[in-house]
């Protein structure tokens, strides 16, 4: 079994970077024209975190493909972090798209279009009730808000290390000794987390149950398999167990589709059979134009209708003057009725199983401690022997510079991963040839680490 020598590491690092830097003058141009509009010069201040030292400034994308400034091609395995894994502007929402455009973008009023995504996404999910809003975070607020409204209770409970885009109850993790803190780096939160928020680690039952005895916990926000720190199952009868715990305590679940929807059109849920009182999901509902929807039972329709004051709807804390808006209907029903079919998921998924299949033969080629994690079309290797079974296992494992160095070394020869972790995804548009090019991109980057 090889050992990894951090000195060679080290200077591989500054080769890619070296390389990375020639091959992008007209984005480095760019970026440093942007340095003098933006705060560290991207629209995003994430962005700054990508492998190089500044990033790939994008020209043209469409599939599975996009080129930048520079003229450089890439595969890309990232998608958008899930918000593109139908592809670079599928064909169907494009001209949904197109064709609203010339009708209206936004009227702040329905129109029968909405009916037809209620009606669909209550066929995929099993949730009778739904609403719309752009980001999955406003969807996981906002069911928080009723979920506390219908209750009268103060706290939500999350897992160490979750990831529910920018909703402030969930930056909480579990430090060293097992207590709840505010998550490093958490910018200015409104209020310290630990007033808000319960935290224990998934698939941790007693854990859960201790949690929740107190009586005060109004929802568990919970994706079904986490996926942020890296792909993380549920132990068999994890699911089955929050589902009862709740219910015995009185305590709403949610579960957040938002990555798991890369399990199946129906998400993780319908694929397991889960039964929540809530569901969020975002990104590629309407094929990367804006959208996010939350649906919720029949009980939780009754219970919030019961507490609402219609004349103060407006300013309650629920809502959003573009939320619902006809330009992201018309895509998300494009998107629904042509491009997230079960078609495009059993192509996926025999993609996907090549993509794990090619990483693991190159693994066991040179005997290293590594493992590759599968969920749907999304999958990811770990620079760790066995898979980690919550977040803080998950954690500890994370080696920034051999990440650094395997995205950098993959963009270099024309592949995108997504950032911050080796995850890949695969849209109806990827090929066999694009996933072998990825199979030999790494095999070279080994070679080059333990040779």
């Amino acid at each position: 079994m090889p050992t990894l020598d951090r000195t060679k590491l080290e200077a591989l690092l500054q080769s890619e970077a070296q390389l990375f830097h020639r091959n992008h003058p007209k984005s480095y141009a760019l970026y440093q024209r942007a340095r003098k509009s933006m705060h560290g010069g991207v629209p995003m201040l994430w962005m700054i975190r990508w492998a190089g030292s500044f990033p790939v400034f994008v020209a043209e994308a469409k599939g599975a493909h996009f080129s930048d400034v520079d003229g450089n091609n890439y595969v890309d395995f990232c998608l958008g972090d899930t918000g593109a894994m139908t592809g670079h502007s599928p064909e169907a929402s494009v001209q949904a798209v197109m064709a609203q455009m010339q009708k209206g973008i936004t009227l702040m009023l329905p129109f029968e279009d909405v009916i037809a995504v209620g009606e669909e996404l209550q066929r995929r999910f099993g949730l009778p009730y739904w609403q719309f809003t752009l980001t999955a975070t406003d969807a996981n607020r906002f069911v928080l808000r009723m979920a506390r409204m219908i209750t009268g209770r103060p706290k939500v409970l999350v897992f160490n290390f979750c990831y529910h885009g920018t909703v402030d109850e969930s930056f909480i993790i579990l430090d060293d000794d097992g207590q709840a803190i505010s998550r490093p780096n958490n910018m200015g939160p409104q209020i310290d987390p630990t007033l808000t928020t319960r935290v224990v680690e998934f698939n941790d039952i007693p854990a859960l149950e201790k949690a929740l005895q107190e009586g005060d916990v109004a929802a568990v926000l919970a994706e079904p398999a986490m996926t942020n720190i890296g792909i993380i199952h549920p132990d068999p009868g994890y699911h089955q167990a929050l589902r009862e715990l709740t219910r015995k305590y009185g305590t709403y679940l949610i579960i957040d589709e938002t990555h798991t929807i890369c399990t199946g059109p129906g998400g993780y849920t319908a694929a397991h059979g889960l039964q929540p009182d809530f569901l969020t999901i975002g990104k590629p509902l309407a094929g990367g134009v804006p959208a996010a929807v939350y649906g919720f039972t029949d009980e939780v329709s009754a219970r919030f209708s019961a507490v609402l004051d219609l004349d103060d709807a407006d300013v309650g804390g629920i809502g959003g003057t573009l939320a619902g808006n006809a330009l992201s209907i018309a895509a998300m029903k494009a998107t629904l009725e042509n491009v997230l079919t079960k078609e495009f998921y059993d192509r996926a998924f025999q993609l996907q199983e090549r993509f794990t299949a090619g990483v693991e033969s190159v693994i066991q080629e040179f005997r290293l401690p590594w493992i590759v994690k599968r969920l749907g079309n999304r999958s990811e290797y770990w620079f760790r022997p066995n898979p980690p079974k919550n977040g803080g296992e998950a954690a500890a494992a994370i080696d920034h510079d051999l990440d650094r160095y395997m995205h950098l070394y993959a963009l270099n020869r024309g592949i995108l991963l997504t950032p911050f972790h080796n995850m890949a995804l695969i849209s109806p548009d990827t090929t066999e040839a694009d996933v072998d090019h990825h199979t030999r991109v790494f095999r070279d980057a080994v070679i080059a680490l333990f040779e």
